[in-house]
């Protein structure tokens, strides 16, 4: 395939791959949200629809966008012939916290990730039950606390919350693992904790996990749900670039670096 050819069908057929998009619901699988045929040379990517979109796929060139929360687009005013792919749940579930294996490459883990807890879909017209990994666990060389506030806080240019859990921010956890975790909750904190690992990473700190961090011990940085959104839309254009003849464009909003 060379530039010329490269379309927004093109690169939806792609992300359903890369994105895992068959274990999702059909409704929620995203993809073409505004179709286009003509070819994409630079494709801009955005977390939702900002004020002056428009303008700035005008003064960026842009060929087509990419929205994860598209539903406020105003499709009126983009220039005609942009065509527009959106993605919610298969985004947030493969390229923010939860089972990302880019993620797990940038931590430096050994091995495959290992699944931790699932996410059970209700079966519709008798179609099979779909099980997703809600996060996963990492082997990584042994390391101290405060080496990890420094990795989250390069990788995702800080975190909302920290908690050292029994170990002090100068001690070394006694197991190399730690979990990467989409969510929050009593049951998963006490399965990262009881399949070895002293270190949850997740979005946002949530209170109904409180007491399983209080009895394990585990340690907790909550890194902030926007900073794991942004982290996963440039991951998403360095994925497109290294795979596709496509430049990506990635609109990052600030971030208030609160630790």
């Amino acid at each position: 395939m060379n530039t010329s050819t490269l379309t927004i069908n093109h690169i939806a057929e792609f992300l359903e791959d890369e994105l895992a998009v068959h274990r999702f619901p059909a409704d929620e699988r995203g993809g073409v949200y505004h179709p286009s045929e003509q070819p994409v040379q630079r494709i801009g990517l955005a977390l939702e629809p900002f004020p002056d979109l428009a303008k700035w796929v005008t003064e960026m060139d842009l060929d087509a966008l990419w929205l994860h929360r598209p539903w406020q687009l105003d499709l009126a005013h983009l220039p005609n012939g942009v065509g527009v792919l959106a993605h919610h749940l298969p985004f947030d579930e493969a390229l923010t916290i939860g089972y990302n294996t880019r993620l797990f490459e940038q931590l430096q883990a050994s091995g495959s990730p290992e699944p931790l807890g699932y996410k059970q879909e209700a079966a519709k017209d008798k179609a099979p039950i779909s099980e997703r990994p809600i996060g996963m666990l990492a082997d990584v060389t042994e390391q101290e606390f405060d080496y990890w506030l420094n990795c989250v806080k390069t990788l995702f240019g800080g975190y909302d919350r920290a908690e050292a859990g029994h170990n002090s921010s100068s001690a070394q956890f006694t197991n190399s693992k730690i979990a990467v975790v989409g969510a929050m909750t009593d049951a998963l904190v006490r399965e990262a904790a009881g399949r070895g690992a002293h270190l949850y990473l997740t979005g946002a700190y949530r209170k109904p996990g409180q007491q399983a961090v209080d009895e394990t011990g585990i340690a907790v940085i909550a890194i902030g749900h926007r900073r794991c959104e942004e982290w996963g839309l440039q991951a998403l254009g360095d994925l497109l670039q290294e795979r596709l003849p496509v430049e990506c464009v990635v609109h990052h909003q600030p971030q208030v670096v609160r630790s």
